[in-house]
This record gives C-alpha cells, structure tokens and sequence, in this order.
C-alpha cells in the first residue's frame, strides 16, 4: 500500500528551521522514507524572497520532496504553488496545523480550523492552480472545546486533496501533554481518502503501535528524528519487513553528526553552519555521559576547526567504554 504514489507510510514531518535540504539529505541517505521539506511562507514565496525562494527550491534533491506551504491568501497560495510545482516539489501540502502565534495572527496555520470556508477556498485556490497531488497537515481543532478534526477531515476530502495528516493535539495543547490517537481513529473511520497520523511516535515500535491504533494508513515523525536522522529509515525497514532497529554505535552518532554539520557549511555558509550546529550538537549528544560539560564548552566555539576537534574528541568509543 502506498499514500499518493510515494515508496513509504513513513513521513518525516516539516519542521521550521530543521527540514532543511541538509537534514532531508541526511534522512534520505539512510533508506526510506517520505520527505516534507520545511514550512514555506506563501507570502514571501509569491514575492520571490531570495530566500524564501531558495528553500523551496528542491530540483536537484533526487527523491521525491513534499513542499508544505502556509498562508491565509487564496490568490497568493495560487501563485506559491505554481512557483513550487517550478522549483520541483513532488506533491503541495497546506500547513493547516501550525500553532506559533505568528502564523495565527496571520489567518494561517491552525487558525484555519476555525475557518473552514477560508480553509476550503485555500484548497480550491490549490487544487485549480496544480496537476500535482496536494495533501493538508492538521490538528484535533483549536481547543479542546471546538474540536472538529473530523468535520475538517470531511471538508478536505470533499475539496478533492489526495490524503491528510491530523496532528492528535489541538492549537492551545501546542506540543504538550499526550497526543489523541483516537480522534486520529475517528477521522480515519470518516473518509474514504489516506490519513496519516502524526503525534507521540519516537521509536518503530510506536509507529506500529500507532498504525494498529488507529488503522492510518501512515504515521509522521517530527521531534523524535532530531539527533536520530536514521529514525525515518529504521522505521520504514520496521513496518514493511520486520527488520528491528539495530543499536546506532557512538562513532555512526558521531560520522553522522560530521556529515550534518558539512552538509550545513555546504548549503549556508561555514559561519552560518557553525552558528545552527549548536542545536543540533545538543540533540546528538541527549543522554550522553557528560553531555551537559560538552554543550556548554561548544556553544562557546567561534571557529569550524575547533568545533570540530570537540566533537571528535567527545564522541570517542573510549570515552563510553569507561566504567
């Protein structure tokens, strides 16, 4: 079974400032698995902001790349997914989800659940403007007292999208508390159309468990892939053959970490590499032993060479073989 022609039920989900084309390159490489590139403002895109336009720019990524456009202009949305259908996105997901208060406040992201006809027009702007498949990402609804994912759902399906995702948290929940499978059961049990699930899956055995939950037809993982690019392919290898994940050994955290951060110098700049590499240190280095003195002496590096030499020097097999 596949979800709009794509080779897996396994979503790596759009993440602002992480689904960039290195972190896409990264999980690519590992196996399988579906690509959604980071959330891109229709409002600058229609606009050509250089660099806007640069990270929807997806031609020379050599598999399949989900665009994900967000905005609350019908017209706008038109023109971004002709610009992104240019630039080589595979298929068109709308960010209906999307819960940061600068979104909102710009009849975007999650604030569109509590205006399904300006939901519907986006979608309808969308579907007129492109021969690509077109999907929409979003939540439970606004509040846990005007919860209508599945009346949403209905709405979608009905504007004619291939298949939808549904967050199992509502905008006020943002990322907190225990994501609701079962309104993802519900929509599911609603429409004829693919429903992937999205919320509270960090391992392949969570993915599994989700999908037999709910009975979606496949499972997003965002959080839970930073510091864990592999995750999407291990997952994927999980659900279709079985294949248990193997232990990832400190020097593949470590090869991997250096493959990010030169895919990041490669794409942005050393400067700008050296900058966004701090965050991702940290994720690499959760639940290692003395990962808080390692973050704290590199967050203060101001120069490639030296990063570089701590990461080596950190990630040691020796260093984790000490009783």
């Amino acid at each position: 079974m596949t979800i709009n022609g794509l080779n897996s039920r396994v979503f790596l989900a759009p993440m602002a400032g992480i689904t960039d084309k290195p972190m896409r390159r990264l999980v690519n490489s590992f196996g399988q698995g579906n690509i959604v590139s980071e959330m891109v403002a229709i409002n600058a895109l229609s606009f050509k902001n250089p660099k806007t336009y640069k990270i929807a720019d997806v031609r020379d990524e050599k598999y399949p790349v989900i665009v994900q456009l967000v905005g609350g202009n019908p017209e706008l949305f038109a023109d971004s997914v002709k610009l992104a259908e240019e630039l080589g996105a595979y298929s068109i997901d709308i960010n209906m989800g999307c819960p940061v208060k600068k979104i909102v406040s710009n009849k975007s992201g999650s604030y569109l659940m509590k205006d399904t006809k300006l939901a519907a027009e986006i979608i309808n702007s969308v579907k007129k403007a492109t021969s690509l498949p077109v999907s929409v990402k979003f939540r439970k609804g606004w509040d846990n007292n005007s919860v209508n994912a599945v009346e949403f759902a209905k709405m979608c399906e009905d504007c004619g999208v291939e298949y939808i995702t549904v967050h199992g948290r509502t905008r006020s929940d943002f990322y907190a508390g225990i994501a609701d499978w079962d309104i993802i059961a519900q929509v599911k049990d609603a429409v004829k159309i693919k429903v992937v699930g999205n919320g509270d899956v960090d391992t392949p055995q969570k993915a599994k468990e989700m999908l037999e939950y709910t009975k979606a037809d496949g499972v997003m993982i965002g959080r839970a892939t930073l510091g864990k690019p592999w995750l999407i392919a291990q997952t994927h290898e999980f659900l279709e053959n079985g294949i248990q994940p193997e232990i990832i050994s400190i020097d593949i955290v470590k090869q991997t970490l250096l493959r990010h951060i030169n895919e990041l110098s490669d794409y942005y700049g050393e400067k700008l590499a050296l900058a966004l590499s701090r965050k991702y240190v940290c994720w690499y280095c959760k639940n290692l032993r003395d990962a808080r003195k390692f973050r704290e002496t590199y967050v203060r590096i101001d120069n490639m060479e030296q990063a570089l030499l701590e990461i080596n020097k950190f990630f040691c097999e020796e260093n984790f073989n000490k009783e």
